[in-house]
Parts: C-alpha cells; structure tokens; sequence
C-alpha cells in the first residue's frame, strides 16, 4: 500500500493535472519518435496463447484468457507487447536503425497493488532493427542516453509551463550493473540497492538484469526469451518524495540465437524453443532488435510529483484505501 507522507498537497489540482498529463502524453512520445526514428504502428490488446507472443514477465502473472466468439482457440490479454514489437518489425519490412512505437494498455491481474502499481498498465512500447554490429554496450548506452534526454527534456518544459514543477534530474544519468551494486552494497535487499544508487546519481540506468549474482539469485527476474541479459536495464530516478528508486522504463537489445538458448537452459524453460516465436529467432526469420517500454502514467506519476498512480490514471482500488487517501489529501481518478 502507500507509504506514509506528511502534509502532501498537490502541486496541480486535477483539471491542471488532466492537461499535464495530455500535455505529456503528446509531447514526450513526438521526441522520443524523431530521436529513435520510430513510426506509429497499432498493436494488439490480446494475442493467441500458442503463438509465444505475450510477454511472460518473471514467469509467475498469469493472462487473463477467454475465447472469441468463433474462433476456436483461446487468446490472452497482452501482459506487455515485448516479443510481438520484434515480430512486427520483420512482418513490415522496417529497415535498419528504423522502428515503431505504440500505445500498449494490459490488464495484470495479479499485479500487488500500492503506490505504484496498478491492474492496469499504460506503456510507449517501442522497437528498432539494429545489425550485428549495434549488439553492444556502447549502442545501448547511446540509446539510453536519447531517451533520457526526452525525459528531462519534458521535464524542463513543463516546468516552464507550470512553475510549481521544478526540475530535479541530473544532466546526466549514471550507468551501474546489478553485479557493481551487489559489491558496492552487499548488505542491503535489492530494492534498497536501487533505492542507494539513485540517491547518490539521481538518475541510473541499472544494467545487466536477469543473470544469477555472486549470491545465486538475479537482482530481479527477467523473461529469458526477449531480453539480451548482458546488454538490458532499468531506468531509475530518483524519487524526493518517497527517497526512493522511482523505475519508469525497462529495455535492452533482444536475444539472438546463442543467448535465447543460453538464458532458456538457466532458467529451465528450454521447453519454450518449440514455440512460434523462439523458433522465428532460432531460424533467423526475425529481425534483431532493440526494444522496450515507458511507463506512461510512472512518467506522468514522476514529473507531476504525484504521491499515488491513481493520481494520474483511472484504475481499481481497494473502498477502505481510497478513504484513507483522501484524508492524507490523495485523490485517485
């Protein structure tokens, strides 16, 4: 649930805070298009099951499914759109360093619901064809660096637009990998790691997710068939009004043959080879990418300095919670 704040008050009222976010929505995404070279493309709100598409997350949500009237087969509500971005790259002939980016809404139902987390999830999905040669560090880093510089950016607008807003990001964001941290804070649960890092830098980009660490266990759990788990990350800010690690995106370049079989066999789930989509990557039928998402209400939650996500997106909520809020001056959409 919602950590405890003394004195909140909203620095927008909620027709300012409406505007904002339109404001956001619009503005962020037209920088991030022109800097990654990215073209609007629909997506889907559900995919077939078999087809390997929807993105497992850290393997223990499940979908929500349920038939269509006619079809046979039954289909499942997007968690996120990680793999079908790479497959829609390759189906429309997306050339080299081009992309696509579109509005991505799921449903996770078993999602634990607090501050920052809701049932319902807003992301700019986005992907762009790289070559062999871009599968390294200093290409993701040049990708990281771009779509930082759209955060702050939007940031530094809209300060100029509503001046309660003050800008907090450094000019620069760090780069540090989850096996730096553990040795620089061996100590301290993970997310207290996050939560030390982002202090000291304001902004991180938390790299190398997904592989085990000295202690046998990753920093945080990655689907091991999109995600290259050598050359991913988060992006943390650093967050004042908690103290905290504030994740407001999650990308890296995608697996090519040797590391989907790599990361399949660490994480003992060599049975997923034989769907469609592993198989497209094995037989070099899908283009290599690199992707990921940007949390469109964890944005707007940030740079409108909002104490609750349903301060800027309409969800469910538990009856007893929502009062609670309202005497702490939260109120959700």
């Amino acid at each position: 649930m919602k950590k405890h704040l003394d004195d909140y008050r909203p620095l927008l009222d909620v027709r300012a805070t409406q505007a904002a976010i339109e404001f956001i929505k619009r503005d962020f995404v037209s920088r991030l298009a022109t800097e990654l070279n990215l073209t609007r493309v629909s997506a889907p709100l559900f995919v077939y099951g078999s087809s390997g598409l929807n993105d497992g997350l850290s393997g223990k949500e499940v979908p929500i499914r349920f038939h269509v009237n006619g079809i046979e087969e039954e289909v499942e509500i997007v968690h996120s759109l990680a793999k079908w971005k790479r497959f829609a790259l390759g189906k429309y002939g997306f050339p080299l360093h081009t992309g696509i980016y579109t509005d991505m809404n799921a449903i996770r139902k078993d999602e634990d619901l607090d501050f920052m987390h809701s049932a319902y999830v807003d992301q700019w999905d986005w992907e762009v064809a790289i070559s062999k040669e871009d599968r390294t560090f200093d290409f993701l880093r040049l990708v990281v660096d771009k779509i930082y510089q759209c955060i702050r950016d939007i940031e530094r607008t809209l300060h100029v637009r509503y001046q309660t807003l003050t800008p907090i990001l450094p000019e620069k964001i760090a780069f540090v990998s989850s096996s730096e941290l553990e040795k620089r804070y061996p100590n301290l649960s993970r997310k207290q790691r996050e939560d030390a890092i982002t202090r000291e830098y304001g902004a991180v980009f938390l790299t190398q997710i997904g592989g085990k660490l000295n202690d046998g266990k990753p920093h945080d759990s990655r689907a091991a068939d999109y995600d290259d788990w050598s050359l991913n990350g988060d992006i943390l800010l650093h967050y004042p009004l908690y103290d905290m690690a504030f994740e407001v995106s999650s990308m890296g370049i995608r697996v090519n043959k040797e590391s989907l079989l790599s990361q399949l066999k660490e994480k003992g789930e060599e049975y997923k080879k034989d769907n469609a989509y592993c198989q497209a990557i094995l037989n070099d039928q899908l283009p290599l990418s690199i992707g990921g998402g940007i949390g469109q209400s964890r944005l707007c939650m940030f740079l409108l300095r909002k104490a609750h996500i349903g301060e800027v997106q309409v969800s469910v909520w538990d009856e007893k919670e929502i009062k609670e809020l309202e005497k702490e001056n939260i109120r959700l959409l």
